[in-house]
């Protein structure tokens, strides 16, 4: 075999060594700029109007999807979580769209095909999670007395088979937390109630005509619905699972393929939009920008004060916690923990949507793409200090004692008393 000569090779270090020098003299982010421009400047993203789709807004409204190369970004919204799902199987090149902000476990469901048309898998990419916290689980004003917050048994005088309690997708992040705190009070959500799916923009609506019990939903119709008067918050998330994962930016895995600097740009996009979000000082015009006609078309009012950590949940409770707020970057909000996907896929095996033999760390590695996050959070020049160190959050401690570790997760469903096990 030929070796390539000595002084070739001296050549070939010399040029490299010089390269090095040249990268280094450069400003930090103008040689990565250069060498990883979009390939496309163009995406159609999708939201649905929920306060955490405010890195994807923010992104668009403060021009840090242009600033990264990509000025035609469109975030267009959806009706429901069902059509972001057909949207998304449609692809941006067929009229549908190339990637949603969304529940966490959908992409999940998408790539194996559990939720889409004649379970065909569609390949999906998560490439950031959009925020901790921020949920709430609302109750109807007629079961107010029954004074249900951490402990949802004191609903069970008020429950029949027809008692029908709302979430937005099944197998999704709002569907989890209302199965675990009506299991965690004892209440089967398979048997002893009705858990029904409806969209987002539409729970206040029914919840006005009376057709439903209780709700789980982000912000800001839980919020809404007090300002109605028609309910109040039993808890919200945070104080069920602090700072919990909630909604994604998830691409279809066929558009980071084709474009793997577009896909990097629109991350550190979100990134730069997240640290925005979560400053204090951007709190009113981020309530301002979301309630805009454009984008929720509802009363600012409905979006700040829980964005601040300041919650009034109805029934004369009234808090300020930031830690129980929704977090779009502090505390690693931003960041995909690996350990937290691995808690929805077992979640989502413990009800049925998924079967026992899922091979979850397969099916984490296809999806969950932290390190298109890190390259991307280098891009938009965050410091050191603010980088997860590892892929795992480590141990979980939920409202009820129950703690999820990721090293082994059927040790934690062994662990729940009420649960369905086996592919629904």
């Amino acid at each position: 075999m030929s070796q390539t000569p000595i002084h070739r090779r001296t050549a070939i270090a010399g040029a490299a060594a010089l390269f090095a020098a040249a990268r280094a003299a450069l400003p930090r982010g103008a040689f990565a700029q250069g060498s990883t421009a979009p390939e496309v400047r163009k995406a159609m993203l999708g939201y649905i109007a929920l306060t955490d789709a405010a890195p994807l807004i923010i992104a668009k409204e403060k021009g840090f999807f242009a600033k990264h190369g990509m000025p035609d970004v469109e975030v267009a919204k959806q009706a429901s979580w069902g059509a972001t799902r057909d949207n998304l199987v449609l692809g941006g090149e067929r009229g549908g769209i190339d990637g949603a902000h969304i529940l966490t476990p959908m992409p999940y469901l998408m790539h194996t095909g559990r939720v889409t048309q004649n379970s065909q898998p569609v390949p999906m990419a998560i490439l950031a999670r959009l925020n901790t916290n921020g949920q709430a689980i609302s109750v109807a004003k007629k079961h107010q007395a029954l004074g249900a917050r951490l402990d949802a048994s004191a609903l069970r005088p008020a429950l029949n088979g027809e008692s029908k309690f709302a979430m937005t997708f099944r197998g999704g992040t709002h569907d989890l937390w209302i199965r675990y705190w009506l299991a965690a009070g004892g209440i089967d959500p398979d048997k002893d109630v009705q858990t029904i799916v409806v969209p987002p923009p539409q729970m206040v609506a029914n919840m006005r005509v009376g057709t439903m019990d209780a709700f789980c939903v982000g912000e800001p119709w839980n919020a809404q619905l007090i300002n109605q008067n028609l309910g109040y918050s039993a808890l919200v998330t945070g104080q069920l699972w602090q700072d919990h994962p909630e909604k994604s930016f998830g691409l279809r895995a066929s558009f980071v393929q084709q474009h793997p600097h577009a896909t990097e740009a629109m991350t550190a996009a979100a990134i730069e939009a997240a640290r925005w979000c979560d400053t204090p000082a951007n709190h009113v015009e981020l309530a301002a920008i979301l309630g805009r006609r454009a984008w929720f078309n509802v009363p600012p009012t409905d979006i700040q004060g829980r964005i601040q950590g300041i919650i009034d949940f109805g029934d004369g409770r009234r808090v300020t916690d930031p830690n129980i707020a929704m977090k779009f970057w502090r505390d690693h909000a931003s960041y995909p923990f690996r350990s937290h996907d691995l808690w929805f896929l077992t979640e989502d095996i413990r009800w049925g949507v998924l079967p026992e033999d899922t091979d979850t760390a397969k099916l984490i590695g296809e999806v969950n793409r932290e390190d298109i996050w890190r390259a991307a959070a280098a891009r938009a020049g965050v410091p050191n200090a603010e980088l997860p160190s590892g892929t795992s959050r480590g141990r979980e401690t939920f409202f009820d004692g129950k703690v999820f570790d990721p090293e082994t997760p059927r040790a934690y469903l062994d662990s729940l008393a009420i649960k369905k096990l086996g592919a629904a």
